[in-house]
This record gives structure tokens, C-alpha cells and sequence, in this order.
């Protein structure tokens, strides 16, 4: 299993500021911290920085695409045009569904309990660190930096709030392996561009194709579905269409 833990903003781009406090250095401070808890549970664990440097979002994406990450994850501090009007954690995806909907839920839960309002998930098709990264992509907002109380609950339980994310990271995974899934396979490739191109095609044509990279190979499935019949379905589909399929639980 391999995550990146992306601390928001850096360098020249303090993100939001509020009395002297950066949002950057809290971000860092944070990834730093879930990236450690992570480590300690048995994940690889790549960070997208940790120093104050600057990279652009579509940078940042690369990476994990580059690394065939599992899952990423960015850390953010929230801010309102009015400070102090704004409290609580919120966690944006590009699409509110499958594994990405239930770790941003679970990242909610967790970070609740430690005193922050649950705002909820939020799609956000158009940030770029969601919409470029080719796995399940989270962009967690933890507590508003512009709010006194909300810097409080961060300040002073800063350790259970990264061991919180952490926990929301984990029991989400171990959650969608416990799952069996049937997923429709059209393709298998060692070259990622030919696969790719076969999901464009395929998506061209209204199929909720994707892919999926095991063990060196990229692997083009179409839907993943718990019950086999409607993997079947699909199937039949596929094949009227002109595709080669099997049908597979990984």
C-alpha cells in the first residue's frame, strides 16, 4: 500500500495567514506527522515535500501519478473573505463516491470527535490535486487557520488530530480490501500510455472504465460491482460492443 501525504501550499505560497500563522507551516507540520503514523502501520509512505518548497498543484499530482500511488492525500488549513466566520474541518473530492467518499467521510468523523464542526464532503471536480491524480484523491481542510477556537482545538490536540486523519486513512482502506468486488477487466498492459488509451476509448463510449496498476501492470476494468450478476451484465455489454473481458475479484 502506497500513499502521498501532500502538505498543502509552500515556499512562495503561504496559503491562507492570519495573525502571523502560515498556512503552510501548519500543513507541513501535519503531513509530517499522519505520514510518521502511517509509516508505523505498515504503508509506504511518499511525501510530496517536506521542507518549505514550493511546487505547483499539477507538480503535486504528478508525483503520486509517478510513484503509482494507491491513494493521496492533501492537507489544508480552511479561511473565510471575514475572519472568525468560518469553523469546523471539511474534506473535498473530485466526485463523492467509492472509497474517496467513505476515507473523507471517516477523516470527518474522526477529526469531530476532537472538537472540530463537521462540515462534510464537498466535491470539487475543479481543483487540480483532485482531478489529476489518476487513484482515489482527499483534500482535507483542518479547521479554519483565520478562527481563534478552531487554532485552539489544532494547537492543543494537534498529535490526535494527525493520529485521527491517520485512523480515517487506514480504516477506510482495510474497509475496501475486506470488500469483494467484481471488476470487469478489458485490458492488462506494462505500457501505461496503451492503457490509457484504451480508457479514453472506452469512456468515449459511456463506459465507467478506469484503471487499476498491481504488481507492474496497468489493468483497464470496467465497474466494480458486488454483486456478479451485475458484473455480468456488464460484461455482456462489453463483448456486444467488440471487447475481449474476464471478469476478476483484484
Amino acid at each position: 500500500m502506497k500513499i502521498v501525504v501532500d502538505a498543502g501550499h509552500g515556499g512562495f505560497d503561504n496559503g491562507a495567514r492570519y495573525k502571523g500563522r502560515r498556512e503552510k507551516d501548519d500543513t507541513l507540520a501535519l503531513a509530517l506527522a499522519v505520514g510518521d503514523i502511517l509509516k508505523q502501520n505498515g504503508v509506504d509512505v511518499v511525501f510530496t515535500r517536506t521542507e518549505d518548497v514550493y511546487q505547483t498543484p499539477y507538480e503535486k499530482a504528478m508525483i503520486a501519478n509517478d510513484v503509482d500511488a494507491d491513494y493521496f492525500v492533501s492537507l489544508h488549513r480552511n479561511a473565510m473573505p471575514v475572519p472568525g466566520t468560518g469553523s469546523g474541518a471539511e474534506t473535498l473530492v473530485y466526485e463523492d463516491s467509492g472509497i474517496r467518499g467513505t476515507m473523507a467521510r471517516n477523516i470527518n468523523e474522526e477529526l469531530s470527535k476532537l472538537g472540530f464542526q463537521d462540515l462534510g464532503v464537498m466535491e470539487r471536480p475543479n481543483i487540480v490535486v483532485l482531478r489529476r491524480t489518476e487513484m482515489p484523491a482527499v483534500l482535507v481542510e483542518a479547521g479554519f487557520i483565520d478562527n481563534d477556537a478552531d487554532n485552539a482545538v489544532f494547537d492543543e490536540n494537534f498529535n490526535k488530530i494527525a493520529e485521527g486523519i491517520a485512523q480515517g486513512i487506514l480504516q477506510s482502506i482495510t474497509a475496501a480490501e475486506e470488500e469483494l468486488l467484481y471488476r470487469v477487466n478489458v485490458g492488462v498492459y506494462e505500457n501505461k500510455n496503451y492503457a490509457t488509451a484504451l480508457v479514453n476509448r472506452l469512456t468515449s463510449q459511456g463506459f465507467p472504465a478506469y484503471l487499476n496498476y498491481h504488481n507492474g501492470y496497468y489493468f483497464v476494468q470496467v465497474g466494480a460491482y458486488q454483486n456478479l450478476n451485475n458484473a455480468i451484465e456488464m460484461e455482456k455489454r462489453l463483448r456486444d460492443a467488440g471487447y475481449a473481458t474476464y471478469i476478476a475479484t483484484e
